[in-house]
């Protein structure tokens, strides 16, 4: 026999316990909402659709051993808990209830004997540094070219912020959907409304490298005018909309580009908004077409995708406006058109808590249902829309908010279409 000899824990009955570098490390990745466990391995858990409780084994032996981590860092949404299963944790009997509940957790318990039970000999967190990478690149996609016509052709952005020639569409060709980052380097596009007037729920992923997948069965209350953002690690939302009549409803998606079904809507319904992450791991929406009419109303999400009731407006209040994350936690929200139905250039800058400032000049065309996106990691990029006509012109952003002159058009022009960061490279 070769290879390497290790210190071993020698069990009360003679038996061997694992060491940490020997442990089996289970290769099914754990998604159920309860697992039990064996001593001597180790489990990935992931908490990305639903809570987890972990049954410990029935009996156990001085030196047993169990790792347990947090595979998509989602625990601080979805929470791991410990079934001690009739033995102690911490000197604590089973009746206590033990959650961890912090985002990239791991966990590493050792069984000490009947009085103490299983003890925690590392309990530790591993932080998201300040080098994860960032969204390089952006794609818009879908849209109109004015009346009945609907689009599927898209637009790949370069990390210069450079917009690529037309790509032959893939999908139901529609307009008015909304598009979001998801799993870091991905995004998707839904909903919208399609050729017959219809609306949709249809989504279409997009990978690493731009490239748009065929429809999948679109999930939730199909609508047109909703907007989207990321919000907390690889996870997006999409909300409100019109269904026939403004709703307020909204859907998450997990880390695997997965929407989920309706939440209840909150705040005061409207359609034709914008979106936008920031402060690293929340969202914000604000402006679009509410009961009488164009608003400035914002609405916060927390890291864990709940929506936050309206808070009072700053800027002048506006519909089909657009938005994006740039800088470090930053958003911009920028264009569209106010009450007396006036294009404007307008910018509203926000800051890492989610803070709205009042207008700032704006530069470029004046227009409104155009699509924007954060490139280049630390910049944005404004483009296409509705001004005397349909445009495909863009504007970039800089690091810091400042917004630059029209780039002449590369694409269709068309307005009512969407846009998303992907990529790391």
């Amino acid at each position: 026999m070769s290879g390497t000899v290790v210190n071993n824990v020698a069990r009360a009955s003679g038996t061997i316990a694992a060491t940490p570098g020997g442990l089996d490390w289970s290769a099914a990745v754990v998604t159920a909402s309860t697992v039990t466990v064996e001593a001597g391995r180790g489990y990935f858990i992931n908490t990305t659709s639903n809570a987890c409780t972990i049954t410990l084994p029935a009996s156990a032996e001085i030196g047993d051993q169990i790792v347990i981590a947090d595979y998509a860092r989602t625990w601080a949404t979805n929470a791991v808990t410990l079934d001690s299963n009739g033995l102690k944790f911490q000197g604590n009997d089973d009746t206590y209830t033990v959650d961890y509940d912090t985002v990239g957790q791991s966990l590493n318990i050792v069984f000490s004997d009947s009085t103490q039970g299983w003890l925690p000999v590392s309990d530790d967190a591993v932080a998201i540094t300040d080098d994860v990478p960032v969204n390089q690149r952006a794609l818009f996609a879908y849209g109109t070219t004015g009346g009945s016509s609907r689009l599927s052709m898209s637009n790949l952005v370069g990390t210069n912020g450079v917009v690529g020639s037309d790509v032959n569409g893939v999908g139901t060709a529609r307009m008015n959907l909304a598009a979001a980052s998801y799993g870091g380097d991905k995004a998707l596009f839904a909903y919208g409304n399609i050729a017959d007037g219809s609306q949709s729920s249809l989504k279409n992923l997009v990978n690493n490298n731009g490239v748009i997948a065929a429809d999948v069965t679109g999930v939730g209350s199909a609508r047109s005018g909703l907007s989207a953002a990321k919000y907390g690690v690889g996870l997006a939302i999409f909300v409100f909309g019109n269904t026939g009549s403004n709703t307020g409803i909204s859907n998450l998606v997990n880390i695997n580009g997965v929407v989920g079904s309706n939440v209840s809507a909150v705040g005061d319904a409207k359609r034709n908004q914008a979106g936008a992450g920031y402060g690293g791991d929340k969202a914000v929406f604000a402006y679009g077409d509410g009961a009488s009419g164009a608003t400035s109303i914002k609405n916060l999400v927390n890291n864990q995708g709940v929506v936050g009731s309206n808070v009072a407006g700053v800027g002048t209040a506006r519909i089909g406006a657009a938005a994006a994350g740039y800088g470090d936690g930053l958003a911009i929200f920028a264009y569209g058109q106010d009450g007396s139905d006036n294009l404007v250039t307008t910018r509203n800058l926000v800051n890492s808590s989610g803070v709205i400032a009042a207008n700032a000049s704006g530069a470029g065309t004046a227009r409104s249902t155009m699509a924007a996106s954060n490139y280049g990691g630390d910049k944005a990029i404004f483009g296409f829309g509705l001004a005397s006509a349909v445009t495909g012109i863009t504007n970039l952003v800089n690091n810091s908010g400042v917004v630059a002159a029209d780039v002449s058009a590369v694409g269709t022009a068309r307005q009512g279409l969407a846009a998303a960061g992907y990529g790391y490279s």
